[in-house]
C-alpha cells in the first residue's frame, strides 16, 4: 500500500513550498466560492443559458493576451512579486462584486466588466504561479510536489463550490464575495514570506513580442508538448458544461446541489491525488494523458443519461479522476522538461490550453443546450471529447509515445536540476 501512498516529500524539504501550498489553497478555496456565485448571480438577474454562458465569452480574450504576456513575465522578472501583485489586484476585483452585490438591484454589467478583469488578472498571474514549483523543490521530487498541487485544486474545487452553495442559500453573492475577499488577503500574508524569485538565466530579455514568440518557436519544436495542449483544449472545449450546472439542479428538482454538481469532479480527482504514489512508478506519461482525458470525455458524456441525482454526481466524479491523471501526467511532461528560462513562457501557453479551453467550453455547451436540450448537450459533448482526443493521440504520436526514461529532454533537465536545485 505504501506504493499508492501520497508522498509529502515537498512538504516537509521545502519551507518556500509549504508557504506557496496553503497559500494556494486558501485562495482557491475563495475563488471556488466566487466561481459558483458569479454564474449564480448572472442566472438569477437573467434566467437565460445564454447570459450564464457569455461570462465563458467576455473571458476568453483578455484570458489569450495577458497570458502570453504573463508568460513572458514570468521570464523576465521576479515571480514573487508577480505573483503577490495579481493577488493584490484580484482582491480590489472581488471587493468590487461584493460592493455590486450590496446595491438594491446589482448592474448585470459589473458583474461582466469584473469578470473580464479576473481574467486578466489570471492570465498574468498564473504562469508565474505554475513556474514556481520548478524552483522551490530538487528535480526527483517534481512528481510529488505535482500530486500534492493537484490534492490542493482536488479540496478547493470540492469545499469551495459547496460552500459558496451554503453562503449562497444563507446570505447572497454578497456573502460569498466577501468570504473570497478576505482569502486573498490572507493568502497574500503567506505569499510575502517567499524568497525572491528571480530569473535564472543572465541578460533575460524583456517581456515583449520577440520574447512572447521565443517560447512559441520553442513549443513549435516539441511535438509532445503540443500534444499535451491539444489533448487539454480539445477535452474542454467539448466536455466543460460547468455553465449548465443550475439548470441541471434545477431540472433535477435539487437546487440544494449545486454545489454538490460543482465539486463532484473534484471529489474523484481527490480520490486520484490522495493514492497518487503510483505516479512515479508510470513512465509512459503521454498514454496516461490520453487515457484520462478520454475516461473524462466518456464521464460528461453519462450525465445525459440519467435522471437520478446520484448517478449524475457518480458520473462527474468519475470525469473529474480522468481529468486529474490526464492533469497530473501533463503538468510532469511539463515540469520535468521544459528549461526554467522558458518555463514562464510555456506556463501562459499552457494556461490557454486548461483555462481558455473551459471557457470555450462553457460557451458550446450553452450553445448547444440551447439549440437541443440541457441533457443533449452533454451526450453530444462527451461524444466529440472522446473522438476528438483519439485522433489527436493518432496525429500526434510523440505525445503517445513519450516515456520519461527516453525522453532527451527529461534526461537533460534531470542533470541541469541536480545542481541548480535550492529547495530549502
Amino acid at each position: 500500500m505504501s506504493r499508492f501512498r501520497i508522498d509529502l516529500s515537498p512538504l516537509r524539504t521545502s519551507r518556500d513550498f509549504r508557504f506557496l501550498f496553503i497559500s494556494g489553497l486558501i485562495t482557491y478555496l475563495g475563488s471556488m466560492i466566487t466561481y459558483v456565485a458569479l454564474p449564480y448571480q448572472v442566472a438569477e438577474l437573467t434566467g437565460s443559458y445564454i447570459a450564464v454562458g457569455a461570462i465563458a465569452l467576455v473571458e476568453i480574450a483578455p484570458l489569450i493576451i495577458f497570458g502570453l504576456y504573463g508568460g513572458s513575465l514570468a521570464d523576465s522578472i521576479d515571480r514573487r512579486i508577480m505573483v503577490l501583485a495579481t493577488e493584490f489586484a484580484a482582491l480590489i476585483l472581488v471587493s468590487l462584486l461584493l460592493v455590486n452585490a450590496l446595491l438594491p438591484t446589482p448592474r448585470l454589467w459589473v458583474l461582466y466588466a469584473i469578470a473580464v478583469l479576473l481574467s486578466a488578472t489570471n492570465g498574468l498571474q498564473r504562469p508565474s504561479l505554475d513556474a514556481m514549483t520548478s524552483r522551490l523543490v530538487p528535480h526527483d521530487q517534481l512528481a510529488a510536489a505535482g500530486a500534492l498541487n493537484t490534492v490542493r485544486g482536488s479540496l478547493g474545487s470540492i469545499i469551495g463550490p459547496a460552500v459558496g452553495g451554503l453562503l449562497l442559500s444563507a446570505g447572497g453573492a454578497a456573502t460569498a464575495y466577501g468570504v473570497d475577499a478576505v482569502t486573498f488577503a490572507a493568502s497574500m500574508a503567506l505569499l510575502w514570506r517567499l524568497r525572491s524569485l528571480r530569473p535564472v538565466v543572465e541578460g533575460t530579455e524583456r517581456a515583449m513580442l520577440s520574447h512572447i514568440a521565443e517560447g512559441m518557436r520553442y513549443a513549435a519544436t516539441r511535438k509532445d508538448l503540443l500534444g499535451t495542449y491539444a489533448v487539454d483544449l480539445i477535452a474542454m472545449i467539448f466536455a466543460f458544461p460547468y455553465a449548465l450546472f443550475p439548470f441541471l439542479a434545477a431540472e433535477l428538482d435539487a437546487p440544494w446541489a449545486l454545489g454538490l454538481l460543482y465539486s463532484a469532479g473534484a471529489v474523484g480527482a481527490l480520490g486520484v491525488t490522495l493514492t497518487s504514489g503510483w505516479v512515479s512508478q508510470v513512465h509512459r506519461h503521454g498514454r496516461a494523458v490520453v487515457i484520462g482525458a478520454l475516461a473524462w470525455g466518456l464521464g460528461m458524456g453519462l450525465v445525459g443519461v440519467t435522471q437520478s441525482l446520484w448517478w449524475v454526481l457518480a458520473f462527474l466524479a468519475f470525469a473529474g479522476a480522468g481529468d486529474m491523471v490526464s492533469g497530473i501526467f501533463r503538468g510532469l511532461i511539463w515540469n520535468q522538461t521544459i528549461p526554467d528560462g522558458m518555463r514562464g513562457r510555456m506556463a501562459g501557453i499552457e494556461m490557454l490550453s486548461y483555462s481558455v479551453g473551459p471557457q470555450l467550453g462553457q460557451l458550446r455547451s450553452s450553445t448547444a443546450a440551447s439549440l437541443t436540450s440541457l441533457r443533449m448537450s452533454f451526450i453530444s459533448g462527451g461524444i466529440m471529447c472522446m473522438v476528438g482526443v483519439a485522433l489527436a493521440a493518432a496525429t500526434m504520436p510523440a505525445l503517445w509515445r513519450y516515456d520519461d526514461r527516453k525522453s532527451v529532454h527529461a534526461q537533460r533537465e534531470r542533470r541541469v536540476r541536480k545542481f541548480d536545485n535550492d529547495p530549502r
